[in-house]
């Protein structure tokens, strides 16, 4: 079974396709991916925060710590290389059926199904 990237919403006014940061070098901004079968509609969601280098040491002055799962850690705002780097990423998760894949998925994003137990 091959999971594929279905949808990126950032669960807000501003769609994905039109969202900019003011600085494209200094951002942090949570997505929500879809991800499912290639050969079936819908499936599961799946959460990444999205930030630059410039923003986690920001962060880390402001707070002392930063907390690194489910993240993705770009150099500058380039919606082209995350949809291409999330992608990529999802596409080596193969497994069985969706379940074995979605549990390697969700190494990078935090699962909608994550610690769920029958």
């Amino acid at each position: 079974m091959k999971a594929i990237l279905k949808s990126i919403d950032m669960n807000g006014l501003v769609g994905f396709d039109d969202f900019q940061p003011e600085d494209e070098k200094d951002f942090g901004v949570w997505l929500t991916v879809q991800v499912g079968p290639d050969d079936q509609d819908g499936g599961h969601l799946f959460q990444i925060f999205i930030c630059t280098p410039n923003w986690l040491k920001k962060e880390c002055l402001s707070l002392g710590a930063v907390w690194g799962r489910h993240m993705l850690i770009v150099c500058e705002y380039d919606r082209g290389l995350i949809v291409k780097s999330i992608s990529k990423y999802i596409e080596s998760c193969t497994g069985d059926d969706f379940w074995g894949g979605a549990q390697k998925i969700s190494r990078i994003g935090a699962w909608e199904f994550e610690d769920y137990q029958p």
